[in-house]
């Protein structure tokens, strides 16, 4: 099981790849989506994990690229920003499921015990 984290704040990421590392998942980390795209492309997740604001453009427009050229790759949004307009767009778009920021180990848990 591989996992790709793209957001841009190492905090998150760091939080993220300690909980995975727990449950005995490998990870890896992007910081924008030029690099999420040339890392998926080159050996696809089984998840990805992506914020919607990113230095290169919104998450939330990359998912059908992911979706298109990916299929089988489950994916996770996380956002601060989960407004039900938010949430709506990114499910219209292809997103698997949707979690609000702040995150928290029970978040991430429950989510990957639906996601994989």
């Amino acid at each position: 099981m591989e996992i790709l984290i793209v957001d841009d704040e190492m905090d998150i990421c760091y939080l993220l790849k300690g909980i995975l590392r727990k449950k005995n998942l490998d990870s890896s980390i992007a910081n924008s989506l030029s690099d999420a795209q040339r890392m998926i492309d080159r050996d696809p997740p089984n998840l990805l994990i992506l914020d919607n604001r990113l230095p290169d453009g919104m998450g939330v427009d990359f998912i059908p690229y992911v979706k298109e050229n990916h299929p089988g790759v489950k994916i996770l949004m996380v956002s601060a920003f989960d407004s039900s307009v938010d949430k709506k767009l990114a499910f219209n778009k292809g997103a698997d499921m949707f979690l609000g920021k702040p995150l928290n180990r029970d978040l991430i848990n429950t989510a990957l015990a639906q996601l994989i």
